[in-house]
């Protein structure tokens, strides 16, 4: 689909939503965590299945119980705080109910190129915090983060509140860690960041948000402190208030491509709760704010008897930084300088506290107090603390000294601080906190910043401190090296320099006291554990060997006897136990599809379903293009072929009976003329009578007769008498307005005689009509145009002709008023080809590709007539012979049936038995698929067919396809299948679209493809050549049929829009509908223009090239070119009579370079004067309000005559209550129409009809022989009564013309009656009819086939004027009209659906412009839509697990091996993903080889690389990886049968509590949909469903934990395995800022060398996780792949068949799965889906319709697997399908 249909977002309604909700936020304030030890915060995201689980909910109590403990001891003693408790939990009630409705979307799936969205700094510091990291591991993941973002194109900057740094005082290490990871940013990269804001309410963030307006903001909704959270909160609800967008930061993935989150749309719900709690919310941040500010000017506890406070540190940093500046004058190393000053603050005030101390104990003593023994045993010694930053010193040493690669390999230690340490190390942080912000506004001293991000490095700290502790002191004495020595005892010295005290001691020895600073039974060495297996299993097969073999001579491989190897065998036990046969074949996804009808069949009723079929289809079929049926011949059945198509040579001479042809047609056309002649004779007088009593409707019947008559000599005569009677009412009109404004209507219409008559007619103009058309000319005041036509000027005088001027220029009249009517450079030769039109030049190219057997990419608008080259091709395919076939692939099974009605009204052909002309193929439906000449499917269908071994035969016969809207391949879902088919099929092809961005990479992708199988037929044909079988004949033919073919892809590239499109934006005011003109200029700012320029496909219509003009003037008096473009002297205007759309354009093309220009000459104020003066400005309002005055919206369109119109919505609920509301509107207009007297009579009528119904049917049932005359007499008086209360009941029940849309004159009544019979079985047939009746119609994805197509072709043959939609009319539906219209936002309203939707407005041959309303589309959204380019085509991630085994299921049983072998090369080899792009294709061939080993280790495959197993069963349900893994698991361990137990034995039928349990583990996994994490805040507030899914039953639970830990297991060894393949010279750069952090290795230092003597793996680890004391171990855990594994690898854990049972975010919040299948299946109710589980209508629709095809499809294979027709497993799945789909059925 075009776009998704999302639900109804109903307005937050407070008091239902407050009233059973708690604070559930938990303070993690008093946490000990430090990232110098190892307590850190748990890491949530490394959560494995069950074992971690219990861990992560104990520590979430525990810190939940700080927190409540925490809120009740510190923040109720703040005034402030507690007068604001009651906004904040109004907020937070608030927030979680719209967080709850988040939409998990593609983030950057759309304005990616030009937008930019805002990162909050915090909230990214808190998205990584919870891992327990080094500080280089903590920038290595950030930056791996960002780079995300900039491989895929997005443009971001990061914002960092200045006032929020505050929040973290009670954290030092967080508060260290958010200075380092800002100056990083600042010094080592070009990301854009913020630090100038204050908070997010303060003015200058208002003033950047309303100038630069981003896409949206990323910010957690969730803080490390309750005070964070309620901040952020405010944060979210400030944003969403001002129309922006919000992107969670909590469960976000990414993949290639994409990245994924939970987006919030910004509502008016959400401005106007903003707006109503505006000062509270103010107050409520202020108190936040002002309650941390306070924490600073706090004194602080280091022990209970030591006291510092912030304002001595910073004086201390100061007077540190100014000596050491005097010491190192040549400045220092980041690293260097952070370590001594931060060693030589704490020192110096460690000493003043402790002398403090002592001061205040002799006070105390001197007063008879007695002192607390037990403080002094607390505190450490001066002593300790100078040990503890000699172990400080040391450890920068070693970090500066040792490159990456050595650091990467010490040893894992786990250990903590001691209580007794701790406080000191939380000093220490707070020092290297000021220190680093005191260095960063130190301008006059040299620091190299680069080492920014390695300032401490905690792994190492903990090995020293551990050697130190435990080994030293056991006799370990090593030599630390030269170089390492010098540099810490430098460091250690300038240290104590900087205190300019004494007694810290020298650098050596290293420990003074034996104090233990580790708990040291928590010390431990983490050695790593024995790894399985390193190596792969060997695969025998030609496809492996081409595809992978370079790559796979370089890795290791299991022996034949390796235990893994000889355990490939799998499912012989089950099958054995169970008499299933899992090798047994399985029906194609082909056989399974419902059969509508067969040509072949005999049967009298089903030959009498195919002629309904058709006939309706025909009529289908006319309403898209009218009757155009032509019947095709065989070429070689005819002995000459007129068509020029085909290249026959021509006659020398014309035969006799051609001439006699040309004389009749000759004679024909004489007399129609002379029949149009006495036609216009006859109407003359009666048009220019109309025209000049009622203009416009004289203008129409004029207009209508030129547009049916032939004759030129007649359209002469008629637009002379029109000119002539125009102008008479034009002068009369000017004579009675007097000085009031005058009609320039009527002066258009005038206008628009002239151009035809000189533009179309100019050799048929005498003298008397130059002098008429001069003498018009010169009434309107165009004197320079009526002397360049007529050069003899004729008398006039000036002041009687005045009062008839236009009052402007010529040029700026025919740009202002008749633009719509310009001429367009049309040609005017016909093309033998084409019989019903003359094709455009570039639409001749388009069937010269089709000639030639060329393939194409074409590029051209919407209704352009692109398509027409489609049915040209397959003309072609079907003249050829019988065995030809075309394919046509359509994206969406509604533009399926709408080009098999094309194709049946189109074309007939006599076939023989069994064949027909059209099949059809979907997912639900199929007829005359393999014995048609033109198949109409669907891609996923195609590929089938493709991809079966057994449908090769029918494959070779295609002959051309043509992909449809083949955009769609860049699109999130199935979008890979179109990659598929593009590159697998061998014949020419066509793909069309109106909205691709990058035609050319597209195109060059193609012609790759096209090489590649011309590489291919030659190697083929040599092999057949080389056959020593092969006839001369054989070869010659073979010969032939190689020069007909063509590899060429051409492009064919068209970009004018036939109608301009002219946008509107809607607003309400005083329940009045304002509509203001949308300049497409008003939707560009400076910045966008000098960066981007402005977007190709901007395009202005005449009028918008003038009021630019008139706008730039205004804003630049004394501007250069002023003259030179005024439109009556710009060069392609001045003096023209008539201006052509072409001459605009040139306008148009010059007015945007000069606005271009205007920036580089530095008058960015003067271009920004000129945009702000277009711009519209709406007045804002509620959802609800526009909604209820929506109906009368659309009255006023009609009003306006912009009807018929498309009404754009993203629900079905809005599409259907929409049309209702006007449907009532109209309805309610009508009754107050009526009076008293007429609904008197009507009754009064109807009850004499009913008192006459049974008389009468008495009546018509007598024999009229039988009765006498006069019985006769009274009975025809009775039934003639009858009939004319009838007439008369008809009459007063009709609906007046002023209360219906429906245009009754374009449908006749046994038409609009057929289709209306077609609808009597569907439900809501009544509703459909009212509504059609009155002219409306509504039309979604979730609608029947009949209804839909009863509202497109009403919509077309123009009865229907009123429709509402979802995107279903999007993707190529045949349904023009002349305005389109937007009626909510959604985040599938994107710049690709924008384009696509719009297209849809200004029917050519029917409207002069096309309309574009916005009806209730925020103004910044509008803007984004109108100036992003739609995203360009790059492929997506073309293979999967089911995708490689189908592929080597083709390639193993296909007939023809070549061929086979040649089309899965092809897949393999030519993604567009990989094209030009090596590095993605290592990527793709290393998945391949994973994907390899999961396949022969799970028996899928043998080592011949045959399909073996369950191959099948997997294949079928390929749309569900891993699931369907999972469900051959389940089946072969037994779960199933142990899980379906009869009611009772003999039985067939399964208890409810069965049934619900299987359809519970189904749910787990085919219907997996998580929700955020924040939903939980709401449960037990749902009406039907329960919404949160149950865990799995035990034993299922226990399988998939089993079977994930085996695919664990597997990817981790090929990790292992294929590490060789990294770059490892990248992976010692960070990716951002590319810091180097490779280097010579030290070699000398004894001590260095112990530490990195370890067991401890790390092959395929990247240095930087090292840091944090990753192992290979830990790879095996599928949570810490993305972050662990080597970058340059680029592997995504997504690719891996887990299935994930519990799913954390990063705040290790549980992310619940939605149970809309499960409580789909108790009560069945979508409403309910709507209401509780957050689904819309649509969504719900096709989620259930999803998982009912699973089910069924699951239930036909365990049927055909399973030789038993009892087995309980089979008959609960029957069972469940039947029951599901009974459900679904009446929905």
């Amino acid at each position: 689909m075009a776009a998704a249909e999302t639900d109804s977002e109903e307005e937050f309604n407070e008091k239902g939503s407050y009233s059973d909700s708690s604070d559930s936020d938990f303070d993690k304030n008093e946490v000990e965590n430090d990232f110098l030890g190892d307590a850190t915060l748990p890491n949530y995201d490394d959560s494995s299945e069950m074992q971690n689980v219990e861990g992560i909910q104990q520590s979430f109590v525990a810190w939940k119980e700080v927190q409540e403990e925490l809120d009740e001891t510190c923040c109720p003693q703040d005034p402030g705080l507690i007068k604001s408790q009651t906004i904040l939990k109004k907020l937070s009630v608030f927030i979680w109910r719209f967080l709850s409705e988040a939409k998990y979307v593609s983030i950057l799936n759309d304005f990616v190129e030009s937008e930019f969205f805002v990162i909050d700094g915090d909230s990214l510091l808190l998205r990584y915090l919870c891992d327990q990291e080094p500080y280089l591991t903590f920038v290595y993941s950030v930056e791996c983060f960002l780079n995300n973002f900039i491989k895929k194109g997005a443009k971001f900057v990061i914002v960092f509140f200045k006032d929020i740094e505050q929040i973290y005082f009670n954290f030092p290490d967080v508060l260290f860690l958010r200075t380092l990871l800002i100056q990083h940013l600042e010094h080592n990269t070009d990301v854009i960041l913020h630090t100038e804001f204050s908070n997010c309410l303060s003015p200058e963030w208002q003033v950047f948000l309303k100038e630069s307006y981003p896409y949206f903001i990323i910010i957690s909704d969730d803080g490390l402190t309750s005070l964070q959270t309620n901040y952020l909160n405010i944060f979210l609800s400030h944003s969403l208030s001002k129309k922006l967008n919000v992107v969670l930061t909590s469960g976000d993935s990414s993949d290639e491509l994409r990245v994924y989150a939970y987006h919030v749309q910004s509502k008016y719900v959400h401005r106007e709760f903003y707006g109503q709690h505006e000062k509270d919310l103010q107050s409520a941040c202020g108190s936040v704010l002002q309650y941390v500010a306070k924490l600073q000017d706090t004194e602080l506890r280091l022990y209970k008897h030591l006291k510092f406070n912030l304002i001595m540190m910073r004086k201390e940093v100061c007077q540190a930084i100014l000596l050491l500046k005097d010491l190192w004058p040549e400045g220092a190393d980041i690293r260097r300088a952070v370590c001594v000053l931060t060693c030589a603050t704490g020192l110096k005030i460690y000493k003043s506290m402790l002398e403090k101390a002592k001061a205040t104990e002799r006070t105390k003593e001197e007063h008879g107090e007695q002192c607390n023994e037990k403080n002094k045993t607390e505190a450490l010694t001066l002593e300790e603390v100078a040990d503890v930053c000699r172990i400080q010193c040391l450890t920068v040493a070693f970090l500066c000294n040792l490159p990456l690669s050595q650091r990467a390999q010490i040893r894992v230690i786990k250990s903590f601080w001691t209580a007794q340490a701790l406080p000191l190390i939380k000093l220490l942080q707070r020092c290297d906190w000021l220190v680093l912000k005191q260095l960063n506004i130190t301008h006059d001293w040299k620091l190299d910043f680069t080492y920014l991000p390695d300032l401490r490095d905690n792994l190492l700290c903990m090995n020293l401190l551990y050697y130190y502790e435990l080994e030293y002191q056991a006799g370990l004495k090593l030599d630390l090296g030269k170089e390492i020595e010098n540099d810490y005892q430098h460091l250690w010295n300038t240290a104590t320099s900087l205190t300019g005290l004494s007694g810290f001691g020298d650098a050596f020895p290293v420990r003074n006291t034996s104090t233990l600073f580790l708990q040291e039974k928590q010390t431990s060495v983490k050695e790593c554990a024995d790894v399985h297996s390193i190596g792969l299993i060997a695969v025998k097969s030609h496809i492996v060997e081409e595809y992978v073999g370079s790559i796979l001579e370089d890795l290791p491989f299991l022996s034949s006897n390796d235990s893994v190897v000889t355990s490939l065998a799998k499912h012989k036990q089950f099958d054995e136990r169970r008499h299933w046969h899992s090798g047994k074949p399985l029906s194609d996804d082909y056989d399974r599809t419902k059969q509508g009808f067969d040509a072949k069949s005999n049967d009298p009723k089903q030959r009498r379903d195919i002629q309904k079929y058709q006939s309706y289809y025909r009529l289908y079929g006319r309403s898209l293009e009218g009757n155009m049926s032509q019947m095709i011949v065989n070429e070689e059945d005819v002995k000459a072929c007129t068509n020029a198509a085909f290249n026959k040579p021509k006659k020398s001479h014309k035969s006799k009976a051609e001439i006699i042809a040309e004389e009749n047609k000759k004679r024909l056309e004489a007399k129609e003329e002379k029949k149009e002649e006495e036609q216009w004779r006859v109407l003359e007088k009666s048009i220019e009578k109309d025209i000049k009593a009622n203009f416009q409707s004289g203008i129409n019947r004029l207009d209508k007769f030129l547009k049916a008559c032939q004759s030129s000599s007649v359209k002469f005569c008629a637009e002379t008498a029109g000119l002539n009677a125009c102008f008479e009412v034009w002068k009369e009109h000017c004579r009675s307005q007097g000085k009031k404004p005058k009609d320039l209507g009527i002066a258009v219409e005038v206008m628009r005689r002239i151009h035809m008559l000189w533009g179309k007619y100019q050799d048929r103009l005498q003298k008397p009509h130059l002098k008429t058309l001069t003498r018009c000319l010169q009434c309107f005041g165009f004197e320079k145009l009526a002397f360049s036509l007529n050069s003899q000027r004729v008398e006039s005088d000036n002041e009687k002709l005045a009062k008839y001027a236009v009052g402007t220029g010529a040029a700026r009249f025919q740009l202002q008023y008749m633009g719509h009517y310009l001429f367009r450079d049309e040609r005017s030769d016909s093309d033998p080809r084409v019989r019903h039109f003359i094709p455009d030049t570039w639409q001749r190219e388009l069937l010269d590709v089709v000639d030639k057997n060329e393939s194409a990419v074409i590029v051209a608008p919407t209704s352009s007539g692109k398509t027409y080259a489609s049915y040209y091709c397959m003309e072609k395919v079907l003249r050829k012979g019988n065995d030809g076939v075309v394919v046509y692939v359509a994206p969406t099974k509604a533009l399926v049936n709408q080009v098999v009605g094309v194709i049946t009204n189109r074309f007939t052909k006599t076939l023989p038995d069994g064949l027909v002309l059209c099949g059809v193929f979907t997912r639900d439906y199929r007829h005359d698929t393999l014995n048609c000449q033109i198949l109409v499917t669907v891609p996923q269908c195609l590929e089938i067919l493709m991809l079966s071994p057994h449908r090769q035969e029918w494959v070779k016969k295609i002959k051309y396809v043509i992909f449809d809207e083949v955009h769609c391949l860049g699109g999130e879902i199935g979008a890979e299948v179109w990659e598929h088919l593009l590159v697998m099929i061998r014949c020419p092809f066509l793909a069309l679209s109106a909205t691709i961005s990058n035609p050319e990479h597209l195109t060059e992708w193609l012609q790759s493809v096209k090489r590649y199988w011309q590489q291919a037929d030659r190697i083929d044909d040599g092999s057949v050549s080389s056959s020593a079988t092969a006839s001369r004949f054989t070869k010659r033919l073979q010969k032939q049929n190689a020069e007909k073919k063509s590899y060429r892809v051409r492009l064919v590239l068209y970009g004018e829009r036939y109608n301009d499109l002219e946008k509107y934006v809607c607003s309400l005011k005083d329940n009045d509908i304002l509509i203001d003109h949308y300049h497409p200029c008003a939707a560009l700012t400076v910045n966008h223009i000098e960066k981007y320029g402005i977007p190709s496909d901007i395009a202005f219509s005449p009028r918008e090239s003038v009021q630019l003009y008139d706008a730039m003037l205004n804003s630049w008096p004394g501007w250069p070119r002023a003259q030179e473009l005024e439109p009556e002297e710009f060069v392609c205007f001045k003096n023209k009579i008539i201006i052509k759309k072409a001459d605009a354009r040139k306008y148009e093309q010059e007015l945007k370079q000069e606005l271009r220009d205007w920036i580089v000459l530095k008058q960015k104020d003067k271009v920004n004067n000129v945009l702000e003066s277009l711009k519209p400005h709406p007045v804002d309002s509620s959802e609800g309000a526009k909604c209820s005055r929506f109906a009368h919206f659309v009255d006023k369109l009609n009003e306006m005559g912009k009807l018929p119109a498309i009404f754009f919505m993203f629900n079905i609920h809005s599409v259907e209550t929409s049309a209702k509301n006007i449907w009532t509107y109209l309805r309610i207009k009508q009754i107050r129409m009526k009076n008293t007297n007429t609904q008197k009579e009507t009754e009064n009528t109807r009850a004499k009809l009913n008192k006459m119904e049974k008389t009468v049917r008495t009546y018509k049932s007598l024999d009229p022989k039988k009765q006498t005359s006069s019985k006769m007499d009274n009975i025809m008086a009775v039934l003639n009564e009858h009939k004319a209360l009838k007439t008369r009941l008809s009459k007063l029940t009709q609906v007046p013309v002023d209360c219906t849309y429906a245009n009754n004159k374009a449908v006749d009544q046994e038409t609009f009656g057929t289709l209306l019979f077609r609808l009597r079985y569907q439900r809501e047939f009544f509703k459909q009819k009212e509504l059609a009746l009155r002219g409306i119609g509504y039309h979604h994805s979730a609608m029947r086939l009949k209804q839909r197509q009863f509202v497109e072709m009403l919509f077309r043959m123009g009865y229907l004027q009123v429709v509402t939609a979802t995107g279903t009319l999007a993707l190529g539906i045949n349904m023009p009209c002349k305005s389109v219209v937007f009626v909510e936002d959604s985040v599938y309203l994107n710049a690709l659906n924008y384009r696509q939707m719009s297209g849809r407005a200004g029917r050519r041959g029917q409207d002069l412009i096309g309309n574009v309303f916005f009806y209730d589309i925020p103004l910044p959204k509008v803007e984004k839509l109108m100036k992003s380019n739609v995203p360009e085509l790059k492929g997506q991630f073309p293979l999967s697990i089911t995708l490689i085994l189908r592929l080597l299921l083709l390639a193993t049983k296909a007939n023809d091996e070549a061929d086979a072998k040649a089309k899965v090369m092809s897949v393999l080899n030519h993604s567009l993903l990989s094209f030009k792009q090596q590095k993605n294709k290592e990527m793709l061939k290393i998945y391949f080889i994973f994907s390899l080993q999961f396949l022969l280790k799970e028996g899928y495959l043998n080592q011949e690389g045959k399909p073996v197993g369950y191959a099948g069963l997997v294949s079928h349900l390929h749309y569900h990886a891993p699931s369907n893994f999972v469900l051959v698991d389940f089946l072969t361990k037994g779960l199933f049968h142990k899980l379906c137990q009869l009611v009772r034995e003999g039985s067939t039928i399964f208890s409810k509590t069965v049934m619900e349990k299987l359809v519970l583990v189904l749910a787990h996994l085919f219907g997996r949909k998580h929700l955020p994490a924040c939903n939980v805040n709401l449960k037990g507030t749902f009406s039907q469903s329960k919404v949160f899914l149950d865990d799995l039953p035990e034993e299922f639970a226990l399988a998939v934990e089993t079977y994930n830990r085996e695919i664990e297991n597997n990817f981790g060894c090929f990790l292992l395995t294929t590490a060789k393949l990294a770059d490892m010279e990248q992976e010692y750069h960070l990716p951002v800022s590319k810091l180097d952090f490779t280097g010579r290795e030290i070699d000398n230092s004894d001590l260095a060398s112990h530490l990195m003597r370890t067991t401890k793996r790390i092959t395929a680890i990247s240095p930087f996780a090292c840091l944090s004391g990753m192992v290979d171990q830990d790879l095996f855990s599928i949570h810490n792949v993305n972050k662990a594994v080597l970058r340059t690898l680029d592997v995504n854990s997504n690719h891996v068949p887990v299935l994930l049972m519990k799913k954390f975010d990063y705040a290790g919040r549980r992310m619940p799965l939605n149970a809309y299948a499960l409580d789909f299946y108790k009560h069945g109710s979508l409403q309910a889906l709507t209401q509780d589980n957050g689904l819309n209508r649509g969504e719900a629709y096709h989620t259930i319709k999803d998982f009912v095809l699973a089910i069924k499809a699951i239930k036909i294979s365990l049927g055909e697997l399973c030789e038993n027709m009892e087995d309980n497993v089979v008959l609960a799945f029957k069972q469940l399908a039947r029951t599901y789909s009974q459900k679904f059925k009446l929905v």
